[in-house]
């Protein structure tokens, strides 16, 4: 029998005998080396006999794992390992199917210790570099079971972990061998994706079923394995995987609600956008915007988690790379915005129906989370971007707020007070830090173009306190090149101005036309915000620092003038009080003046002017403290203010002695400042300043002509006493005016008037030449507007007056 058996080992090949000398006799002898290498020198000598020997050792390998014989499975794993390592030929790739084979063998077991084998011997061959790319080689099979095994449930917790920790490291293994492998690109397909991301987030997570085991290094911690795997596998996601590799992670977020709280989502997309190249970064950004679209019916709390995870996305990555698509972003996010405050408002009305109220006060206050980490998005993202498509930004913003055609005055509903939208769209606007802050622009009119300035004035005539300090918040932002506001804050009498250090540059020849361009709308928008009364204490504050901002960058000799014919106008407005402003707007409106002209004087060196300003409020100091910031806001006030005493009050005359120097056209003092007309009065339904002498009559279509001509007759035939007298003095005034008022003051006043002219003609045609009705009674709309079918002008029907 004896030698039988040599006979037949004689017969057998010489790579099965060389196979078999390296298995001893007792497995815990280990592997024979010396007959290993003897194996590794007749395959390195014999390529061609690889593929033979990787059939051979896998043929024992399954018998073993069968027979539960693991010591000799540890052998032949070991000598498939040195094979690996030592043969680099172009015969290597039949015996990798073999050796791949053996593992999958090891995976499918149920042993854990032949699991952790197969892992390991597979991360090793992972981490040879073929020479040439495999044709024919898939992976579906160890992403699927490397993946199952990140989700391991075994009962013992330290069994658990090793049985994770191999799966992740599979894991890494196949994405090391795969991605940079051209003809390997259906790793980033969405099967494969599907699996091999949730499996590394499962374990990132921190799951409750994993352990955290102390003392546990990186490379035995789940967690931090996993989150290692992620991040490389990001780094070689190229341009068009993005997608398939950012969804199936808000997939994941999704199924396990970790949305509300956010922490994980959070830093989720951290380690995303860190890890991923930059100019990849809006492909992120826009896959977290396309998910907010699709929970745009969700819970507040978890529309506000998807908001705060896109803060953190686009806080990263405004500046870098963000491609064509930034509108997109912001216009998502308004929209996002405006459909919050519908909810919310939703919400009131319903609960002041009758639903309950405690329910209803949480869900508002949740849906102000969704509105604040909106706002704070399109700031953050603003206000990384660089100038010139911030420009571009704070117009499309501006473009999107919706101006009210009523007051934007609070309503009070179940005593909650609910801001308007305009409060709501120019938070993005405005600090701290939002898409004006840091602005930086050569020009003023490249950085206040009339599509932005005109409705931002426009937003800042309604009637709500905080509105107003948006637009001057956000004014400031804009105007202030030098950063001179910090400096300025609080409205005071500043002793010595020059000891602030302020910074300032000589004013440019654009900025020059500017002033004259849109000088006028900046006073009368200052003046008609003076006197709201509404205004409190940070208004006053706010305008104080407008005026000095305006001085510092924008104001030349003219302008100098200009701003204080403003300020005097201001101080008769409060003293003559035609419009029963309470004392505290008065008192304010008085202080505010006095902080200015004091601040205004030192800014442009004049002694004499310094001296009159000194003066008057030295007098105020002892006599009229409640004329001055430091005590109007806190001290008791008058019931009345004294007109008589001059001498606390600033003079026109003494002021105009005072800047009776080169450069400073001193008579134009004596032109009383006139808020310009325009038709935001009309918008925002306020008083306008249309002199009364012309009366409106609104022609209504059911007026008879007999009740219109005797209106006209009452008009025509009224008293006339003292007609010659009336005429010949506004004659002189308009001669005056024409003859001493600044070119831009005149400009500005003719074409308001041509404005209002045109605007009430237009009125009297829409009212009197109406087209008829279609005679099918079918009304198109196109673009916003009526439009009515043409009808034959024989058969119109003209009213009687139109008919000779």
């Amino acid at each position: 029998l004896y030698l039988m058996m040599m006979m037949m080992m004689m017969m057998m090949p010489r790579y099965k005998r060389l196979v078999d000398n390296i298995f001893p006799e007792d497995p815990k002898d280990g592997l024979s080396k010396s007959d290993m290498e003897k194996l590794t020198f007749y395959a390195v000598s014999a390529p061609e006999k690889l593929d033979r020997i990787g059939a051979y050792l896998a043929e024992r390998l399954s018998r073993d794992v069968v027979r539960h014989r693991y010591g000799y499975v540890v052998i032949a794993m070991e000598a498939l390992d040195q094979l690996l390592m030592a043969c680099h030929s172009q015969s290597i790739k039949p015996f990798v199917e073999s050796f791949l084979h053996m593992v999958a063998k090891l995976l499918e077991s149920r042993e854990p210790d032949l699991q952790v084998l197969g892992t390991n011997s597979f991360v090793k061959f992972a981490n040879i570099e073929e020479d040439t790319p495999s044709y024919h080689r898939r992976y579906d099979f160890f992403v699927s079971q490397f993946s199952a095994m990140c989700h391991s449930t075994h009962e013992d917790p330290e069994t658990r972990t090793r049985i994770r920790v191999a799966g992740i490291k599979g894991l890494q293994g196949v994405v090391r061998k795969t991605v940079n492998d051209e003809l390997q690109a259906i790793i980033w397909e969405p099967q494969h994706m599907d699996k091999l991301i949730p499996s590394m987030l499962f374990n990132m997570v921190g799951h409750p079923s994993t352990p955290s085991v102390a003392g546990q290094d990186g490379e035995e911690n789940p967690a931090a394995l996993a989150e290692s795997c992620f991040r490389e596998l990001l780094g070689r996601a190229a341009y068009g995987n993005m997608n398939n590799a950012v969804r199936p992670v808000l997939v994941h977020l999704d199924n396990h609600h970790l949305w509300d709280p956010n922490e994980f989502a959070v830093s989720c997309f951290r380690i995303i956008m860190y890890s991923i190249q930059a100019q990849h970064s809006h492909h992120v950004i826009q896959q977290v915007l396309n998910h907010l679209d699709t929970h745009n019916r969700s819970t507040p709390r978890l529309r506000a988690g998807i908001v705060q995870v896109l803060l953190e996305t686009v806080a990263i990555a405004a500046k870098g790379s963000v491609g064509p698509t930034v509108l997109e972003v912001f216009n998502t996010l308004l929209k996002h915005l405006r459909m919050s405050v519908d909810f919310e408002l939703g919400q009131v009305s319903r609960r002041n129906s009758g639903t309950s109220v405690s329910s209803g006060r949480g869900k508002e206050s949740e849906e102000r989370i969704v509105q604040n980490a909106i706002i704070q998005t399109i700031g953050f993202f603003g206000g990384n971007l660089p100038d010139y498509q911030r420009a571009e930004v704070m117009m499309f913003i501006m473009g999107k707020v919706p101006i009210s055609e009523v007051t934007g005055k609070r309503s009070v509903i179940s005593g909650l007070s609910e801001p308007p939208c305009e409060l709501i769209g120019l938070s993005s606007l405005s600090p701290p830090p939002q898409v004006t802050s840091g602005f930086k622009s050569k020009s003023m009119a490249a950085a206040l173009p009339a599509p932005f300035l005109d409705p931002l004035f426009s937003i800042s005539l309604m009637e709500d306190s905080e509105l107003r300090q948006l637009v001057l918040e956000i004014l400031h932002n804009i105007i202030d090149r030098h950063d001179n506001r910090a400096k300025l804050r609080g409205i005071r009498i500043i002793p010595n101005v020059a000891a602030l250090k302020i910074k300032r540059e000589k004013i440019s020849k654009q900025d020059v036309a500017f002033m004259k361009k849109h000088g006028q709308q900046l006073y009368r928008h200052i003046y008609l915000g003076c006197k709201e009364e509404d205004n409190v204490h940070k208004n006053f504050e706010l305008l104080f620092t407008t005026l000095a901002v305006l001085t510092i960058e924008l104001a030349n000799e003219d302008v100098v003038v200009d701003l204080i014919r403003l300020a005097i106008a201001l101080q008769d407005m409060a003293l003559s009080n035609e419009e029963n402003m309470p004392i505290f707007i008065r008192c304010g409106i008085m202080a505010l003046v006095a902080a200015y002209l004091n601040f205004l004087s030192q800014m442009i060196a004049n002694p004499p002017f310094c001296q009159h300003v000194s003066k008057v409020i030295e007098l105020r100091n002892m006599d009229a403290p409640y004329l001055l910031p430091e005590h109007v806001f806190r001290d008791k006030l008058p019931e009345s203010l004294d007109r008589e005493d001059k001498q606390l009050y600033f003079q026109t005359s003494d002021m105009a002695e005072c800047l009776a120097a080169p450069g400073y056209n001193a008579e134009r003092l004596s032109i009383p400042y006139v808020p310009q007309v325009t038709d935001e009065d009309r918008l925002t339904r306020r008083k306008s300043f249309v002199d009364t002498i012309s009366l409106q009559v609104d022609i209504m279509s059911n007026m008879s002509p007999v009740c219109f001509w005797h209106i006209k007759g009452m008009c025509v035939f009224a008293d006339t006493t003292g007609l010659e007298e009336q005429e010949r003095e506004k004659r002189r005034q308009v001669m005056e005016k024409f003859q001493k008022a600044p070119f831009e003051e005149i400009a500005a006043h003719c074409e308001s008037k041509a404005t209002m002219l045109h605007d009430r003609l237009a009125q009297i045609f829409e009212l009197t030449i109406r087209p008829p009705p279609s005679p099918s009674g079918v009304v198109s709309i196109s673009a916003g507007h009526t439009q009515h079918p043409s009808v034959p002008v024989y058969e119109m029907k003209f009213p009687d007056l139109c008919v000779y």
